[in-house]
Order: structure tokens, then sequence, then C-alpha cells
């Protein structure tokens, strides 16, 4: 098989095990070691759930002073830091275009809040990111604003936009990997250095489990041809495509609500105040974790299981394959901690 710049699938795999390994030594050393996408031996992928059972209070909305609170005890514990900034600066570097890729497509209901992206960008300007260099962004001008955000191209502010915007679309390169063809958005292959993956906690009707990997079809021009068989190997496939592997860098969950039935669209009778943020650099055991957590209330509430309903969310095993290596989907290699 040839990718889109004519390479054969060796070449290809090796390329993308060499760019895991590079980023893996350049990125940053958290205690835990966590960086493990290259299952390295005994290694295990450190996945955060900080929570605040008052993140709301009485309001529809969460407290913008316990999201910064909560963003930072879950940061903090990742990075086994005494500090909220110091991680931060091991994550990204100044001169880097950092990306928040964020998830809107079912509206304000059930889309990244607002509030924690703004936590987010503060800690990253605090970390010595200039404004201009951070770029929120989604596949739609109109699906960003629906949730609550306001559109900036101001080259001197924090970039929020989306890929339909004027002067930005789709990269001309299609590149292949299994059932992956693909032309991803210009705002991650040839504006931003690096991505941070804001995903949400919820269901799919489809893949079963939507959250970090499954983010990724926000990315790409053709994200309706990946549907097929519960999104799988589509989800992994298109996880393996260079930009995409290469340039992750961590995933900050919006856990605060979530849905577990009726998704990946808003269906209020579904949802629920999980009250929290997840974060791991291991997209395969985030979303591992959060297929537990939606299991769980999904029993709560009487339901039967994702794969009694015909949707398991197989695309996680496929993603640690020896094939893919994204991460790892073995309980006994996820070190779960919960604050």
């Amino acid at each position: 098989m040839k990718n889109g710049n004519g390479k054969n699938r060796r070449e290809f795999l090796k390329e993308c095990a060499l760019g895991v390994l590079v980023a893996g030594t350049a990125r940053f050393s958290f205690a835990d070691a966590n960086v493990n996408r290259v299952n390295a031996v005994g290694a295990k992928s450190k996945v955060v759930i900080a929570r605040d059972p008052s993140l709301y209070g009485a309001s529809a909305t969460p407290d913008p002073a316990r999201v910064r609170k909560l963003l930072d005890q879950a940061i903090q514990n990742f990075a086994e830091s005494s500090d909220p900034i110091t991680p931060w600066k091991k994550l990204v570097h100044p001169g880097e275009v950092v990306g928040l890729k964020v998830n809107t497509i079912a509206g304000p209901g059930l889309s990244t809040h607002v509030v924690l992206v703004e936590a987010i960008c503060e800690r990253l300007k605090q970390a010595g990111v200039k404004p201009s260099n951070i770029v929120v962004w989604d596949r739609t001008n109109e699906e960003l604003e629906r949730a609550g955000f306001t559109l900036s191209h101001d080259p001197n502010r924090v970039r929020i936009l989306g890929t339909d915007s004027k002067d930005v679309g789709y990269d001309e390169n299609v590149l292949m990997f299994g059932s992956a063809k693909s032309r991803l958005s210009n705002l991650l292959t040839r504006v931003c250095d690096c991505m941070i993956n804001v995903p949400i906690l919820k269901h799919h009707g489809g893949a079963g489990v939507t959250l970090a990997m499954k983010n990724m079809y926000g990315v790409n021009d053709n994200p309706n041809k990946l549907h097929a068989n519960n999104c799988c190997p589509g989800v992994a496939d298109l996880n393996m495509l260079p930009p995409i592997r290469n340039k992750f860098r961590f995933v900050v969950a919006d856990a605060m609500t979530g849905c577990f039935e009726g998704g990946p669209r808003f269906a209020p009778q579904y949802a629920w105040r999980y009250n929290g943020i997840m974060v791991a650099s291991d997209p395969v055991a985030i979303d591992f974790t959060g297929w537990q957590i939606i299991e769980r209330k999904r029993a709560e509430r009487g339901l039967k299981s994702l794969s009694q309903v015909g949707i398991p969310p197989k695309y996680i095993a496929v993603a640690a394959d020896a094939q893919h290596r994204l991460g790892t989907d073995d309980p006994n290699r996820i070190a779960l901690v919960e604050v």
C-alpha cells in the first residue's frame, strides 16, 4: 500500500514510529514516564480524573473559578507538580503554535465548554506561549459559534476559527493508512506545531463511545467515509496519519457534562453532570477509561451495555494492537488516578 507521498506501508509505519519516539523525548518528562505510545515494557499510561460535585452549583453553567481549580488539580496530579504552570512549560514550548481541537458538533448542551478552553489558554500564556500562537479550532465557524465561542482571526490574539474559514480549508495532500484516505485541516498540517485534544465524554450511536480519538473526525475532510463497522478500524487508522499522530501532545477531556445514550448529538434526557476533567497523554487509555464510565452510567440507568446493543467501541482495541500502537487498552497498564 502506498500513502499520499508514495511511501509503502512498511516505510510509513517506520516513519510513524520514529516520529513518536522523537516527539516523546522532546515533549515532556513527567514523573511517571507516561508517554508510552510505543508500548515500552512495563510502562503504564496515566489517566487522571479530577471531579468537583459543586462544579455547577445552582447554575446552568460551570463556575469558572472551580473549572480553573479542577484543571490545575488534574494537570498537577498528572505531572506530580507542586505548581500549575510548570507542567504546561514541559508540555509546550514558547515558540510553538499550539492548537486546541475542541468538539462543538452537539451545540451548547454538549460541546467543549468555553470556560475550560479559556482556562487552558490562560495557563498556556502563563507558560510563555504568545496569545497569537494559540489556535482554538473545529470543523466549522457555525458550530463554534453555536457552542458559545466568539470567532477571532486577529493575529495578535488567541485565534478561534473553523476549517471552513476563508483561506483555511483542507490540505491538498491525501494521506493514507488502512481504511483512512483523507485530507486534513490546514489548521493542523500547516498552522499548528502541536495539538492539545479537548474532546467531550459521550456516547456515539455508531462508534459506541466518542472521546479523544473519535474527536479527530473533525480534522479530516471525509469523516462520513470512516463510519462503517462501528467506525472500526476507521478511528484507529485516521489517528495513524502522521500530522495527527505526531502533533498530538495531550488530552484534556471535558467531562463536566457527558452523555450515555443518544450521542453524538445532545439528548438532554441522556445527559448527566459528571463534574469532571480527564487528562492523559495516551488517547487509547483515556478512551478506554471513558468507555467504562459510560457503561457504568448506562447500567445505573437500566440500559444494556454497548456490546449488547450492537455498538461496542471496538476501535479502542484496534488502536492498541501491534499494527497501530497508539496506546494501551489494558486496564493493568493504565494507572488511573481519581482526585
